[in-house]
């Protein structure tokens, strides 16, 4: 059986609560998981946040996830994403030393998709890119969507009422980056959620694969 364990990380605004979300072996990479907006009930334990740690531990990824300020435990008031950001970059220093030389790839929901797209922005420019980003409900028109890499995963239920599917394929279509729309499903996937998982799974092996493939080819050559 997989494993949890919380913790408390100093923040820009005090204390952050959060859980570790360990693989039954040797983790291969690290994973943050960014929780839905914390004025709107968003918490660490939403369930689309709860899928997406689970299907990273399932990959072998030690998974982190806080709950933003104000939130539970966590201390502060919420402050638009700016210090969600912060934190979140905190969290991914703090993670990075616990477990050093491992890739990570940063996931999130609705409004933490913004933080994360965000951080991924800054972690870029400063030479240290995340391994890949997934993007559940991603915040178009919402927030202020940061440009994303082009193998970014990115899946939106089709009867979203809270951000139209229309404004993630206008945020999307000047990058020219697909998004997997999951038929039926609103914006917290009720009843959806294992096509979250399947294809985060999916995609993620695939590029494994593909990685390993690429590797083998140079070796040869």
């Amino acid at each position: 059986m997989n494993k949890n364990e919380k913790f408390t990380l100093a923040g820009g605004a005090g204390q952050m609560e959060g859980i570790l979300d360990y693989p039954k072996s040797a983790p291969r990479g690290v994973a943050l998981v960014a929780h839905p907006h914390p004025l709107y009930g968003g918490t660490m334990d939403n369930k689309v946040a709860v899928t997406l740690a689970r299907t990273f531990v399932n990959l072998g990824y030690v998974v982190a996830r806080i709950n933003f300020r104000g939130v539970g435990a966590s201390e502060g008031v919420h402050d638009h994403g700016h210090g969600e950001t912060d934190d979140m970059a905190l969290l991914h220093a703090w993670m990075t030393a616990k477990y050093p030389g491992l890739p990570v790839a940063l996931s999130g929901f609705s409004f933490g998709t913004f933080v994360q797209s965000q951080l991924a922005q800054r972690l870029a420019a400063a030479g240290t890119p995340a391994e890949r980003l997934v993007l559940v409900g991603a915040a178009a028109k919402k927030w202020e969507m940061a440009a994303i890499p082009a193998d970014t995963i990115l899946i939106h239920g089709e009867n979203d009422d809270t951000i139209p599917l229309i404004d993630v394929l206008d945020w999307l279509r000047p990058q020219d980056i697909p998004v997997i729309v999951i038929p039926g499903a609103d914006h917290f996937f009720h009843r959806k959620l294992q096509h979250i998982k399947g294809w985060v799974t999916q995609l993620w092996h695939r590029s494994t694969d593909v990685a390993e493939m690429e590797t083998d080819t140079a070796s040869a050559d």
